[in-house]
């Protein structure tokens, strides 16, 4: 009897060529994404709002706040977690246009410091 097989790893297949054609138009990462992007933080008083003149750039505050959100929203409390998150979920990868914060980023969200 034979078995339904999956593909072979090394295959060339053709997969939709962008990452916004895995989420679709009424998944709630598009809410978010479009809530976060009409928020002033520097209005709000979030330190980090503005980038820094000299030094290694840091992650914008509107993308970690954007993955303590997802986080939220699906019950991610860990920081390691919402790391691997960023690695593994098509949704995360497409919220944070494929940034992939390690969890000291992320940790430093649930201490209140931003970026």
């Amino acid at each position: 009897m034979r078995y339904i097989e999956g593909i072979h790893r090394k295959s060339k297949i053709a997969l939709p060529e962008y990452v916004d054609d895995y989420v679709t138009e009424d998944n709630p990462v598009r809410i978010i994404d479009t809530f976060v992007e009409t928020i002033d933080l520097t209005e709000l008083g979030f330190k980090n709002a503005t980038s820094k003149e000299r030094g290694r750039p840091g992650y914008n505050p509107k993308d970690l706040l954007k993955l303590y959100i997802y986080g939220y929203m699906n019950k991610i409390t860990s920081s390691r977690k919402l790391e691997k998150q960023t690695q593994t979920n098509i949704e995360v990868m497409w919220l944070l246009r494929r940034l992939t914060p390690d969890d000291t980023y992320t940790k430093g969200i649930h201490q209140g410091d931003g970026s």
